[in-house]
């Protein structure tokens, strides 16, 4: 027996408000996006390539919640062309091949290549990866592959070139306004109240510049904010509230696999092992690529311990290789050994602020020339020109040691290193305070 049709509509209403905010509120078209003028302004390469029909295959890469997964849907829409959308998490080399060939039935038939987007495409190992090649190049897929991860180092080369790579930036605080501001207006749901947001800071801190997270977080404070009549008022005490109530399970594919990896490196950085290898069976318990745990964990030995314990690097590069050779369950001891080592030892940042603070000059003061007495001399013209005259051998003087400048003329006494108290670098303090005590005399 048929529904009446305004049941009919009640149902469909039930269904599409059971969705998250952050699914309801997606965008649809270009102008709908927000942020990422570079690649949607209507004088952008993207754009005019959008409008012509025909765009090369691409590879989003940026952080979670930026819109990469919209971004694909938006560019399918504009060209009225198939997608197919595919997990590189669950996908394997079949479900590719099916795709392959229904794609190569269509552009048999229509002449237009078919669009798929593989969500999490580090994720795809090299055999995966090597079933698009000939798709891609032959112009029966145009592929469209979203990462957090650098894809110079995840896709294969051959694969890669064949690419443009898309880096997708952190949203700016007035792209999540904005995208704050449509949902209360354009939600079916939230655009029937009179919204009024007290604490905006909190919300956008609490979501962490995920646009996914920051409206789902809306809509779980909206719930449990109080209503009198149509009028909603979303404190901050609220918000706060609403992130603590989500529910914390792991899930490879949602915004708290971020959490729990963030939980897990500041676990470390801290110097609390138990925590940390709490986190790490969460993550493995859950399913994580034991290689993404095993990279992050070489990139914090130098980020957070750096010179403090040189060895942590050692120690974390050998487990990544360790971890490639062998594999799950077995590889979940050598991240324990690697984690609570990292997590024991002295820490530092300060080869990390280093090379910051050394980007930052350049980029202030551009490039400065390189001291006569340090460039190289290959040529007889180039010595006739003084090139690396007066340069002083280190090994020639006692200590291995001779003062003399090394920085270019109008960067004399820039310190860029400050060597902790800590750990090694105490010791390197020391020593870089009697080699060079007119600058270091403060540091």
């Amino acid at each position: 027996m048929a529904q009446p049709t305004q049941d009919l509509f009640e149902t469909q209403s039930r269904k599409s408000l059971s969705r998250p905010l952050a699914e309801r509120c997606r965008p649809s078209s270009l102008d709908e996006i927000a942020g990422h003028q570079k690649y949607l302004a209507s004088d952008s390469a993207l754009y005019r390539q959008l409008k012509s029909g025909q765009i090369p295959s691409m590879i989003f890469w940026g952080p979670p919640g930026v819109g990469k997964t919209t971004l694909a849907r938006v560019v399918a829409q504009e060209l009225k062309t198939k997608l197919y959308e595919i997990s590189a998490v669950s996908a394997g080399v079949k479900e590719v091949k099916e795709i392959i060939e229904s794609a190569r039935n269509n552009f048999s038939l229509y002449n237009k290549p078919t669009l798929l987007f593989i969500d999490e495409i580090h994720r795809f190992n090299k055999t995966q990866q090597d079933a698009l090649l000939h798709a891609t190049e032959q112009g029966v897929v145009t592929l469209m592959g979203a990462t957090t991860e650098n894809p110079s180092f995840e896709v294969n080369a051959a694969l890669l070139s064949r690419c443009t790579v898309l880096k997708l930036d952190m949203l700016e605080k007035n792209d999540l306004v904005q995208i704050v501001s449509s949902a209360i207006k354009s939600d079916e749901l939230l655009s029937t109240y009179n919204i009024k947001i007290q604490d905006m800071d909190a919300l956008l801190a609490f979501g962490s510049g995920d646009a996914r997270k920051t409206l789902n977080l809306l809509e779980t404070s909206f719930l449990l904010s109080e209503k009198t009549g149509k009028d909603v008022v979303i404190s901050g005490t609220t918000v706060k509230k609403a992130s603590a109530e989500k529910t914390l399970l792991y899930d490879k594919k949602s915004e708290y696999h971020y959490d729990t990896i963030s939980a897990f490196i500041k676990s470390i950085r801290g110097s609390d092992p138990d925590a940390a290898v709490y986190w790490l069976a969460r993550m493995i318990e859950g399913g994580e690529d034991p290689l993404f745990i095993a990279r992050r964990l070489v990139i914090l030995a130098a980020e957070d311990i750096g010179n403090a314990e040189p060895y942590a690097l050692s120690l974390a590069n050998a487990g990544f290789d360790a971890v490639n050779k062998i594999g799950m369950p077995e590889s979940r001891i050598i991240l324990s050994q690697v984690t609570t080592y990292l997590a024991s030892v002295p820490k530092s940042n300060a080869a990390y602020l280093a090379i910051n603070n050394a980007l930052d000059e350049v980029k202030r003061s551009g490039p400065q020339p390189v001291p006569l007495h340090l460039r190289n001399a290959p040529t007889k013209l180039m010595k006739d020109l003084d090139y690396g005259a007066e340069y002083k051998y280190a090994h020639d003087f006692p200590e291995h040691f001779v003062d003399q400048q090394y920085l270019p003329d109008k960067l004399q006494g820039k310190i860029f290193y400050k060597p902790g108290d800590n750990g090694r670098e105490k010791k390197l303090s020391e020593y870089l305070k009697m080699r060079w005590p007119s600058k270091r005399r403060d540091t």
